[in-house]
């Protein structure tokens, strides 16, 4: 079973040297957005996603474009949507809360080469964070599919960027989940809760295997 790792938006692949599972690829947020994952995809039969903030909304997208073809997810401080709609009541980050993480990167890393912090891709993926909602595209996949697919999210209870409320609507989408709520305020739970992780990805690995 393949499994694809999906990094979020400016976190670079240190963001998973804690965690020790197996996996036969990560792509950084601007693999993402250039559409490698879905030429990679076509390679394999089946693949387990794992996803991380804003690689958790690409697990998503993929999900839902490629329902027959993920066998199971892993989502981490994850959300099919970013940003918050008042007036839907979705819970998510406000414009200036945005505009803000924007702010902490960039000056964090102003003096950083690397491609994941050049000005161009960080405003290419704000944008995609801006923007992407995949919500609809969840609930036009089967439903029985959905109930069925062994699903891990793992969610902190005070995340500052993705809302734990967000977990609720997963968990609906997708009624078999294990959701798993961490105390405190970490967004970055690969880095602060490897085990967790792990031991999700091991969950949905054996899910699998007992199905086959």
């Amino acid at each position: 079973m393949r499994c694809l790792v999906f990094n979020g938006w400016a976190a670079g692949p240190e963001t998973w040297e804690l965690c020790d599972f197996d996996h036969d690829w990560v792509f950084d947020y601007i693999e993402q957005l250039d559409g490698l994952p879905e030429r990679v995809m076509e390679d394999f039969e089946r693949v387990v996603l794992v996803g991380f903030s804003m690689g958790g909304t690409t697990a998503l997208r993929l999900f839902a474009a490629n329902p027959q073809k993920v066998a199971g997810l892993v989502l981490v401080s994850a959300t099919p949507r970013m940003m918050e709609c008042r007036e839907e009541g979705w819970a998510g980050m406000s414009p200036r809360r945005l505009e803000a993480f924007r702010f902490g990167v960039e000056t964090i890393f102003a003096r950083d080469g690397s491609r994941i912090y050049a000005e161009e891709n960080l405003s290419r993926g704000l944008k995609y964070l801006a923007t992407t909602d995949v919500r609809a595209a969840i609930a036009g996949t089967d439903a029985a599919l959905r109930s069925s697919l062994p699903v891990e999210i793992i969610q902190s209870e005070r995340d500052g960027v993705v809302r734990p409320q967000n977990a609720a609507f997963l968990k609906t989408a997708f009624p078999r989940a294990n959701v798993t709520m961490v105390p405190g305020a970490e967004h970055v739970l690969p880095v602060s809760a490897p085990e967790l992780v792990d031991a999700a990805v091991e969950n949905v690995m054996k899910e699998i295997e007992h199905e086959d």
